[in-house]
């Protein structure tokens, strides 16, 4: 599911999002400012999303215009090293090795390149006193450095739109932060699913991969990692004096609700779980229980819907698990959605197999049979937990979505494959 190792590449790392300072600028005499500082402007450029996956939550750029020497560049921090190969780099990602890097360009590059992607651009002409612009400028100026090129990426608090951010709020003395520190209702989470709902699996996915850490209520100034919250605060407090809508597409659509397609999943596990009849002995090496009735359909839709479980499952729990043991994103590690999301869930697909092509029980040993059922006993007192937990706000983490639109398949097919999904084989012992 090429999907699902795309979303190894994006958990997405949580830290404290409070202003932090930035580092001091050394022999700041030694840098060249433009004599003449009225010629010079800094425009505010920010990317509306696109269609591509990583491009959900925008992008923002910083466009410097000296008039005096013609000189007109924009300063991008959203780029990174992809020659170690894509392999390579998603695995480093995944671990919380994100190295990105400032890169400067003229704007008939970097704007082409949004006019091919179909994204909408804005620019804003910033209002800066001439010491505001030699502040930023000379910060520009040490950023561009060799030694300082490059920057440990945090998505939430150090990403190319807090580095804009924290450098006009350092320009302006503070002023930005300090105007900002309201909290508000939004969390990291609402952002994230809300940013996602074009592409439905991929805002589902990380809504279950993702732990409590982003559920945290943001701050004016921290929702600002987000490019068109940014441009709306600057808006609000006045600091953009012009602005110019460069290029207008229309966004990506939002997809499907994926949460309703896997509530979805309930309707059959009910009318499978209807269809349970009590099987009598057929030959002398079955033993009675029960089984669902027309049963060259009935477990055939077992086993469809018996794969896109244990593969959705085992995968979300085998990430959380290799998340919390190997990567550094603290938001992926104690995941309370293991309660109900095991690695081990995979081992399911064999079964499921079993029913799609056979459509009939799975057949296995009675030892056999009380180790899967004990191990189905387990699920489901871990969903009770879980649903106990969602109900009364325990741990931390948003469990409300989860339990009201997952947790009832997942229920319900643990019941139907308990009660009539395996046939156990009666073994004999002859004297």
């Amino acid at each position: 599911m090429p999907v699902l190792l795309l979303l190894l590449t994006m958990m997405l790392m949580l830290a404290q999002g409070a202003a932090h300072a930035q580092p001091t600028i050394e022999n700041r005499q030694d840098i060249q400012v433009p004599n003449n500082l009225n010629q010079l402007e800094f425009y505010l450029i920010t990317v509306d999303v696109g269609a591509n996956v990583w491009d959900n939550f925008g992008h923002t750029a910083l466009r410097v215009v000296d008039n005096t020497t013609n000189t007109d560049l924009i300063f991008n921090w959203g780029l990174f090293d992809t020659s170690i190969g894509n392999l390579r780099f998603a695995a480093n990602f995944a671990r919380g090795i994100m190295n990105y890097q400032l890169g400067v360009a003229p704007p008939a590059w970097e704007l082409g390149r949004y006019q091919a992607e179909g994204r909408s651009v804005w620019q804003d002409r910033l209002r800066l006193t001439a010491e505001q612009k030699r502040t930023l400028y000379q910060r520009l100026a040490w950023n561009l450095r060799p030694e300082n090129i490059s920057y440990d990426y945090e998505y939430f608090f150090d990403n190319c739109t807090t580095r804009v951010r924290d450098y006009l709020d350092e320009a302006l003395g503070g002023a930005l932060s300090n105007q900002t520190q309201v909290l508000g209702q939004r969390t990291f989470r609402d952002e994230v699913v809300d940013h996602y709902a074009s592409v439905p699996v991929i805002a589902f996915s990380l809504n279950i991969l993702m732990n409590g850490n982003i559920d945290e209520r943001m701050t004016q100034w921290q929702r600002m990692f987000l490019p068109l919250q940014l441009r709306e605060q600057l808006l609000r407090l006045g600091m953009i004096e012009e602005s110019e809508t460069v290029m207008s597409f229309a966004p990506p659509e939002a997809g499907p609700s994926a949460n309703l397609i896997s509530l979805l999943l309930a309707l059959p596990m009910l009318l499978l779980l209807f269809s349970v009849r009590r099987a009598s002995i057929a030959s002398f090496s079955s033993q009675p229980g029960f089984a669902l009735r027309a049963p060259a359909i009935s477990y055939r839709l077992l086993g469809l819907l018996g794969l896109i479980i244990a593969l959705f499952s085992g995968v979300y729990g085998l990430i959380m698990s290799l998340g919390w043991w190997l990567s550094s994103h603290q938001d992926v590690h104690g995941n309370l959605n293991l309660l109900l999301f095991w690695p081990t869930d995979l081992l399911g697909l064999g079964v499921a197999f079993s029913w799609l092509l056979k459509g009939q029980a799975y057949t296995l040993s009675s030892t056999r049979q009380q180790f899967v059922t004990a191990y189905l006993v387990l699920h489901l007192l871990a969903a009770l937990v879980y649903l106990v937990m969602a109900l009364f706000g325990l741990g931390g983490q948003h469990l409300g979505s989860i339990a009201l639109y997952v947790l009832p398949p997942l229920i319900l097919y643990a019941l139907v494959v308990m009660i009539a999904g395996m046939r156990p084989i009666r073994s004999f012992r002859w004297s």
